[in-house]
């Protein structure tokens, strides 16, 4: 077997019909050993040196060689962490740019770059028998063939779910799709979430994981996979094979998503990988060339910066890592994928150390023709200098609302003084958002998601549960939550009632915003956590979805189709631009007994009822893919207090009548109107429409 000069581009592994060209970027590497496996023996059938450098790249072309095959890599050069050098041959290193991995990654203390029992020194144990290998993948032919949904702003309904946690149970998932990609393409699956007014499915990280050594050590997997090895790679978790297949399975994905009218976004992870901190596993990018792909300390290159709270951090300003995160967007993107959202944004925009919101990464994003048409989506923090950045991103980007989902909850949880803040809150957040011209939908507003507490959970539990994951329940944030008298399930009535109450409030509220709503799957059918806030590794019913008839019926699912359909159906929900500078009536606040609200009713403590009265012109007539749509005049009373009140209504105008679409305060959601005045239970909210009778 003989390596051919071949090319420095592309990095990573390319199949061109006849061999496959190999392509590794190190700067600090003295030598790159490419290894071949066989699949049915842990040892290495070959091992070639790739002996061809052009600039910083290291590349060779091996004849013969199919797709299917198997490799790694061993990287020569100096073992001197405190110049941040970490090279160690006797790691088997995964490619960066692999498409596909073969085997899991089983923890062992010989994956250790450092050897454990003589500091300062490398470990000479073989990590090969421990570590995935990658595959050689043909994407040539797996552009996706359904068109892609294009579903603008203005209706985009995100749901938050697991590929396993979401199919592992659902009855009518086939057997053998259960807990991975084809499990989604189930007929009644798509059903459901067409019902919910679903047009976007966010998947939590389906990039290839590797178990973090804590967990390992604690026997528990890492579910959600916030641990990526791989960028470009599927993880084989949930495909039926490991030798290629996740990555035609999930493009079978994509393509029934896109035909059911749903578009595919992703949770990706560019912050940091699961080598850990200087005592940590050399995997891939650490025995590459650790000095260039990692944030060191200036003032000692042995210590990593770590602003993920992993030990590590991706050194994402550097142009090479910049053009390794650009390379798997773009995978992800030819493969279908329709939007992302950046687990810890503000990492990846730290140019060189500052976040900066004109950072190189936006303006590559911007500039490439099959990004530029992506949906972008931030997590707006992370745990560096000045890392809460929420509002700070450019314009073109949306953002994860943590303060809309904490005044949220605290408002009906009947929180004292939140109600000026609630106000801004369901009109778009211009106080955050609108100071650099972007608008409403710059605001991902969500009430849950996968990190925290279920909204059954967030009603039920006053503190968090984290006991099971080993860290003594000192994980997690604290969320605003509320038990409503008993912590935990109960059979109380009147606890229930006011339980189920205030989740359909939540429901209607998360509806009912300006802003680009995103709902935690699972959350219609009231899924539990028995109180864990941090579930991210339980791979078990605490996280897998109850798709039960009883647990249907316990839980919110025909109250959150008719809330998500009132919002589709009114576009004055749904607006583009911000209210700030509309003409006088567009949007009027409104005290309960019908005057308009003053700037002292703002300032009351213990305020917490309030009518928004949105007139039809706060609708626009058009969509952005210029399609009509229709605008109704809206009431939206809401009573977070924990006492009935009444709310007079105002006149309607000649000719017209409030017709009443939901009312939180009662199971079905239905209610009669009896005269201009209105009894409101406690905790509970009530829309009407300005309906025409002549």
């Amino acid at each position: 077997m003989r390596v051919l000069e071949g090319k420095p581009e592309p990095l990573g592994s390319t199949w061109d019909g006849d061999g496959v060209n190999f392509a590794l970027f190190s700067a600090n590497a003295t030598r790159v050993e490419l290894c071949l496996f066989d699949p049915a023996t842990p040892r290495e059938s070959a091992r070639l040196e790739l002996a061809v450098r052009s600039g910083d790249v290291w590349h060779g072309r091996v004849s013969g060689l199919r797709p299917g095959q198997l490799y790694g890599y061993r990287v020569h050069g100096p073992y001197a962490p405190e110049s941040g050098h970490r090279f160690n041959p006797q790691k088997l290193l995964v490619d960066p740019y692999a498409r596909a991995l073969c085997g899991s990654l089983r923890w062992d203390d010989v994956l250790l770059g450092e050897d454990p029992s003589a500091p300062g020194r490398p470990c000479a144990r073989d990590s090969a028998p421990f570590v995935p290998r990658g595959v050689v993948v043909d994407c040539s032919g797996l552009a996706p063939r359904a068109p892609r949904p294009g579903v603008p702003w203005s209706r985009t309904l995100v749901y938050e779910c697991h590929v396993k946690g979401t199919t592992v149970r659902h009855p009518e998932v086939r057997a053998e799709w259960r807990g991975r990609f084809l499990g989604l393409t189930a007929p009644a699956l798509l059903a459901h979430l067409r019902d919910l007014g679903v047009t976007a499915v966010e998947l939590l990280p389906v990039t290839q994981t590797a178990q973090d050594d804590h967990l390992a050590k604690l026997g528990l997997p890492n579910y959600w996979g916030y641990s990526p090895l791989a960028l470009l790679a599927p993880d084989a978790r949930f495909a039926s094979g490991d030798r290629g297949e996740q990555v035609v399975e999930f493009q079978r994905m994509v393509e029934a998503l896109h035909e059911a009218g749903l578009e595919v976004w992703l949770d990706l992870v560019f912050n940091h990988t699961p080598e850990g901190g200087a005592q940590g596993a050399t995997l891939s990018l650490r025995g590459i060339d650790n000095a260039t792909y990692y944030r060191l300390d200036p003032a000692d290159r042995r210590r990593y910066l770590d602003w993920t709270g992993t030990g590590n951090t991706l050194a994402t300003a550097h142009p090479r890592v910049r053009e390794l995160i650009l390379a798997a967007l773009r995978h992800w993107a030819a493969l279908g994928v329709d939007g992302f959202r950046l687990d810890l944004a503000t990492v990846v925009a730290r140019d060189p150390v500052e976040f900066d919101g004109e950072s190189a990464f936006f303006a590559a994003v911007g500039a490439d023709p099959l990004l530029a048409r992506c949906k972008w989506v931030a997590e707006p923090w992370d745990i560096g200098p000045h890392g809460y950045r929420l509002g700070a991103f450019p314009p073109g980007w949306s953002e994860w609302n943590g303060r809309y989902r904490d005044c949220v909850r605290r408002f009906w949880r009947g929180d004292a003084g939140a109600l000026p803040e609630l106000a801004a809150r369901l009109t778009g957040s211009s106080d955050v958002f609108a100071w650099n011209g972007r608008g409403t939908r710059a605001s991902v507003n969500y009430l849950c998601a996968h990190d925290g507490m279920t909204l059954e959970d967030l009603v039920s539990y006053a503190r968090k549960h984290n006991e099971a994951n080993g860290e003594g329940g000192r994980d997690g944030p604290q969320d605003e939550s509320s038990n409503w008298g008993v912590e935990g399930p109960t059979r109380d009535p009147r606890i229930l009632r006011v339980r189920e109450r205030v989740k359909r409030s939540l429901a209607a509220t998360l509806a009912l915003s300006q802003g680009v709503p995103m709902w935690l799957g699972g959350d219609e059918i009231s899924r539990t956590q028995r109180g864990n806030n941090n579930a991210y590794c339980h791979d078990d019913e605490t996280t897998w979805l109850d798709w039960s008839p009883e647990a249907s019926r316990r839980g919110l699912l025909d109250f959150v189709r008719r809330v998500f359909a009132a919002r589709s159906a009114n576009a004055v929900f749904r607006r583009t631009r911000h209210l700030d500078g509309e003409p006088e009536g567009v949007a009027v606040w409104l005290r309960p007994d019908g005057a308009r609200m003053q700037p002292a009713d703002w300032q009351t403590q213990d305020a917490r009822c309030v009518t928004l009265w949105l007139d039809a012109a706060a609708g626009e007539a058009r969509d952005e893919r210029g399609r009509e749509q229709a605008s109704r005049g809206a009431l939206l009373l809401l009573n977070g207090d924990a006492v009935a009140h009444f709310f007079v209504l105002p006149e309607p105008g000649a000719g017209a009548r409030w017709r009443p679409v939901l009312d939180s305060g009662c199971r079905t959601g239905v209610r009669r109107l009896r005269g201009p005045r209105v009894r409101l239970a406690s905790h509970s909210l009530l829309l009407l429409e300005r309906e025409v009778t002549r």
